[in-house]
């Protein structure tokens, strides 16, 4: 059984969230106070453009930044958000797979909205029409007829318990129940159902006497959310560094988890609490792109634009005499960390495992098998498709914020996100080149400013460059140093 352990870090300026599983770093959030989190966050917005050529619409929800809504989040024509509004109906009827975006919304026409992910840059919120209410053990669907039991919950008979429980509420809309509701008596359960149940009353009521945009529910705070969607019962250990946090968590679980009460800790040290049990080392690990494997092997994981590339590669690990079972070994060892490193990382979208190539295809599936199985682990909801024959995997999966490299660093100066900048004899060339320019109108004395390590490098091991501008061409070239200047930036004055 996992047994976890809840990092809660609450300052002035941000409120860390770390969650570590039988003693490994598997999730971390920050929430800086500056650009809080909205996801979650419940709004009447009113729909400003409508875009039948991308199947979406802005939606104007008081951000500074319009909403964005894609056909397939819109699940309804315009009339039923007035019905809904008014009480006159329950839930949203999804959209037939063919019903275009200028058949549901209208320019002015005003909307339900959840935001779904943060924006980010230029990009404003993504929202959905479709609403949902969390509690600590349900998920409240107000606007979907669904009901189901997570799929983290593995054991049949308790799966089956709880969706007779759900399939009891007679609810409109739809019940989900959550990972911490394994084992939940009814009685809590039910609880926790006339919790939402109000909860969606008031937003209602909210909605009816607001006009767009208007904010009709506020997520809760970052503290209070992690210990709804993380503290369950494999938590062993919850530890809070700011009292007046610890007093909320405690208030929060003797409403709806006495039992684990006990197990909240008040770390009264005052240093950093995240540094003290080790998790800003591995924060550290987590933003660079090689993930070793105690075997040897190691991972490489690049982040692009389009996609987030996860190689797997032997390193230093030579196994069997049988390269196959080798090859085997390694990969099955890369799943676990993977999934980990998915997790840790934020990473989301369309994701690419290059597993090192098996001929055998009993043993690909098997490697397949496993990977499923690990990605069933994950809170996060992921798509897997087959593995190719040279043994890539593609899958998507879904982001809802921004990845942890994102939060956590910004693009280089230096080389502009690439991870590259020219090499010390390209920019030497370059600069050649400039000079030989600068000749041709007759010149021959100049002054070359440009990076110390330029410079060391042009009069040392490329010194040759330097005597043949001089001694060949007949310039008379002065060097002077910059510190201040970018490596590949140079100046030549005449």
């Amino acid at each position: 059984m996992t047994e976890s352990s809840l990092y809660l870090s609450v300052n002035l300026f941000e409120t860390r969230v770390a969650l570590r599983e039988n003693t490994r770093l598997v999730s971390y959030r920050t929430e800086r106070h500056r650009s809080s989190s909205v996801v979650g966050n419940l709004y009447k917005g009113r729909v400003t453009r409508v875009l039948p050529g991308m199947q979406a619409a802005f939606v104007d929800i008081g951000l500074g930044r319009d909403g964005f809504l894609y056909v397939r989040e819109a699940g309804a024509v315009a009339e039923d958000y007035n019905e809904l509004f008014l009480g006159e109906q329950e839930v949203l009827a999804p959209p037939a797979p063919d019903q275009a975006i200028d058949d549901l919304l209208r320019e002015g026409q005003e909307i339900l909205v959840s935001v779904v992910k943060d924006g980010l840059g230029t990009k404003g919120a993504r929202l959905s029409s479709y609403v949902s209410l969390p509690g600590r053990y349900l998920v409240y669907l107000p606007t979907v007829p669904q009901k189901g039991v997570s799929r983290r919950i593995a054991d049949d008979a308790e799966r089956e318990r709880l969706r007779s429980v759900i399939e009891g509420f007679d609810d409109p809309g739809g019940w989900i129940v959550r990972t911490a509701g394994e084992g939940v008596d009814p009685q809590r359960l039910e609880a926790d159902r006339q919790e939402l149940i109000t909860q969606w009353q008031r937003i209602r009521e909210a909605a009816d006497r607001s006009h767009a945009p208007a904010l009709l529910h506020r997520e809760l705070s970052p503290v209070l959310r992690a210990v709804r969607d993380m503290f369950t019962e494999s938590v062993r250990e919850c530890w809070v560094d700011d009292v007046e946090a610890f007093q909320e968590v405690l208030e929060f679980l003797e409403q709806h988890s006495p039992s684990l009460v006990p197990r909240v800790k008040l770390f009264r040290r005052s240093a950093d609490l995240m540094a003290a049990f080790g998790i800003e080392a591995e924060l550290e690990k987590a933003l660079r792109p090689k993930v070793w494997l105690k075997s040897g092997a190691y991972l490489v994981v690049n982040q692009t634009e389009a996609l987030v590339a996860i190689d797997v590669n032997t390193g230093r690990f030579v196994g069997s005499s049988n390269l196959e079972d080798t090859v085997l070994r390694i990969n099955l060892e890369a799943i676990r960390e993977i999934v980990r490193q998915l997790r840790l990382r934020d990473l989301g979208g369309i994701i690419v495992i290059d597993f090192i190539d098996m001929e055998d295809p009993a043993n690909r599936r098997a490697v397949y098998d496993a990977l499923a199985r690990e990605l069933r682990t994950d809170p996060a909801r992921s798509q897997l498709l087959p593995m190719s024959d040279i043994g890539l995997v593609q899958l998507t999966r879904k982001r809802t914020r921004p990845s942890l490299d994102r939060t956590l660093s910004r693009e280089c100066p230096y080389c502009h996100g690439t991870g590259r900048i020219k090499s010390l004899q390209t920019i030497c060339l370059e600069i050649r080149r400039e000079i030989l320019g600068r000749a041709e109108t007759g010149t021959r004395q100049l002054t070359l400013t440009l990076h110390p390590e330029i410079s060391h490098y042009l009069q040392g091991s490329f010194r040759e460059l330097l005597r043949e501008l001089e001694e060949i061409h007949g310039l008379e070239i002065i060097l002077r140093e910059n510190p201040l200047f970018h490596q590949e930036q140079f100046e030549i004055v005449e």
